[in-house]
């Protein structure tokens, strides 16, 4: 036996308390500690006011979304009702990107001044249609050369129209772009005098 004997409870004590007291502590110590503000877990529920105002926002932004579009929408309605009353006056503030200018203009006053054969060609083939129908060989020749003739006289009036129009163009225009224009002048005129856009601003035999 020794003179100082080892206490029985200090060896046989229980280790499930000695762990589980480290364990403790470190939680209590961990539920002290302040979370990261952008941590996902642990953010303070919104108030109702503020909810409401986030709520009330986002619905601002949808109806000014609306507003916009509809904003939008109108516009375009107004600049297509001006471009409509520019075709009709010629206004060359409003008037489309390909009408604009005072190059296009003077063409278009140029083709407006003149008769042409071909803005008659749509009256002119259907009384050709109505003579090719006729179960009449004569008349059927007839119509036959009339169409000869017509698409001939189209032809030559339309490249005679071309090179005054070109000549009239570099007389006028030298230092401006003028690439276009007689195409441009060209096509109007196989368009009949009413049905032209923008609308005619001078007379028959009025010079440009």
């Amino acid at each position: 036996m020794p003179p100082h004997p080892v206490p029985l409870g200090f060896v046989f004590r229980s280790r499930a308390k000695e762990e589980k007291a480290p364990a403790d502590k470190a939680q209590v110590t961990d539920s002290k500690q302040t979370r990261h503000p952008q941590a996902p877990k642990g953010r303070p529920t919104p108030k109702r006011s503020e909810a409401q105002s986030q709520r009330r926002s986002v619905a601002n932004t949808s109806l000014s979304r609306k507003d916009s579009a509809k904003r939008q929408r109108e516009e375009r309605r107004q600049a297509m009702d001006r471009q409509r009353q520019a075709l009709a006056s010629g206004d060359e503030r409003y008037l489309p990107v390909r009408d604009k200018g005072p190059v296009r203009r003077y063409a278009r006053d140029f083709v407006d001044s003149r008769f042409n054969i071909a803005e008659f060609f749509l009256p002119m083939a259907v009384i050709i249609l109505v003579l090719s129908v006729v179960r009449v060989p004569s008349v059927q020749s007839i119509a036959l050369l009339l169409w000869m003739v017509v698409i001939v006289l189209i032809v030559l009036d339309s490249v005679l129209s071309g090179f005054r129009l070109r000549k009239q163009l570099n007389e006028r225009f030298p230092d401006q772009r003028r690439k276009g224009a007689v195409a441009y002048g060209l096509m109007r005129s196989l368009q009949m005098r009413r049905l032209r856009l923008p609308k005619p601003q001078v007379k028959r035999g009025e010079r440009p």
